[in-house]
């Protein structure tokens, strides 16, 4: 499908079928998505945790505040920071923030590849850091910033509606 297309329809899946695996290689095309984002003065703080394991997914799901989805996810992609890397280069402000933009921003690109292969994907925030961290065994310096579901969508996605562009825009100020 094309880009447009492609950003036109994607939503969030949380029931995904059970009898269809994600190829390897498209996990890691995924991924050459999400390394394909800007990040601050071209840092690439992100770091990614493919996670297949039902225990860790049990796991991430009651560090996610208990979303039931997390578990029947066939992949868990955990977007990480390495704050080590975005600090040296911007202190505080790449801590607190361009990690988060970073992040964000890979993010945004494996939804969308993700859903032009046909994949479904959720993405949550909602998580205790803490929890994911111990989890995935997390070094200290490598922050999680969201969790991202894959999976073969088993139910026709839900299209929630979105607020026009002439209620959000404005021109030179607010």
């Amino acid at each position: 499908m094309d880009l447009d297309q492609c950003i036109e329809t994607r939503t969030s899946i949380r029931e995904y079928k059970k009898d269809k695996k994600i190829a390897e290689n498209i996990i890691e095309d995924l991924l050459k998505a999400a390394t394909r984002a800007p990040s601050a003065g071209n840092t690439q703080d992100w770091e990614f945790i493919v996670v297949r394991n039902q225990k860790t997914k049990e796991a991430l799901s009651k560090a996610a505040l208990d979303q039931e989805f997390l578990k029947e996810a066939p992949v868990i992609i955990a977007v990480c920071s390495n704050l080590q890397r975005i600090t040296e280069r911007y202190g505080e402000r790449g801590r607190s923030l361009y990690s988060v933009q970073d992040t964000a921003a890979a993010v945004q690109n494996i939804l969308l590849a993700a859903w032009n292969r046909g994949i479904g994907t959720c993405w949550v925030g909602a998580f205790n850091e803490q929890l994911v961290k111990d989890a995935l065994i997390l070094p200290t310096d490598i922050r999680p910033l969201a969790l991202i579901t894959l999976g073969y969508p088993a139910i026709e996605p839900l299209r929630m509606g979105r607020r026009k562009t002439s209620e959000v825009l404005h021109y030179e100020r607010f």
